[in-house]
């Protein structure tokens, strides 16, 4: 069966405009991504938001919650900004039930080259096919349970809480 790759912003699929200096969302660069890192695993792809996940609200994560528990997959992977992944994480642990879903993303752009997302996103498929059921992020070729992990702002890094 297909892996689902639900796609919600974050700095994973952050642009850089050069004359503003700003960061911004076009398009996803999930198809790139599995195409350069040679992904033979079945996925069905779907954009829900393109948002930073500081301003991702309470009805945007009913939005991932709800559409985790209609898709005919049993392993997700969700792309999300980094700041707010166990809050996310959270709201899905307690709703969605009999499913793998993995929380991924990057600490800088994959337009900008040196990103982490590529290889993020290939630990979250391999994780997600072998994990039982639960809710894990999965950052820095590690997986972690949901409620136990934390990005240290310092280090850029995401560390186990115990």
């Amino acid at each position: 069966m297909a892996v689902r790759i639900f796609i919600t912003g974050g700095t994973f699929d952050k642009e850089y405009n050069e004359i503003t200096g700003q960061l911004f969302f076009k398009d996803t660069h999930m198809h790139d991504l599995l195409e350069m890192g040679r992904c033979h695993v079945p996925v069905e792809i779907r954009t829900l938001m393109m948002v930073d996940s500081l301003e991702m609200t309470d009805e945007d994560r009913d939005l991932i919650v709800h559409q985790c528990i209609q898709c005919d997959e049993e392993r997700i992977i969700i792309t999300h900004g980094t700041d707010t992944m166990t809050e996310t994480g959270k709201v899905l642990a307690a709703k969605v039930k009999d499913k793998t879903v993995v929380l991924t993303g990057a600490m800088i752009p994959i337009k900008f080259g040196s990103s982490d997302g590529l290889f993020n996103l290939g630990s979250a498929l391999a994780f997600a096919q072998s994990l039982p059921n639960g809710v894990y992020v999965a950052m820095n070729g590690r997986y972690f349970n949901w409620d136990n992990v934390r990005k240290n702002k310092q280090t850029g890094m995401f560390e186990e809480l115990k």
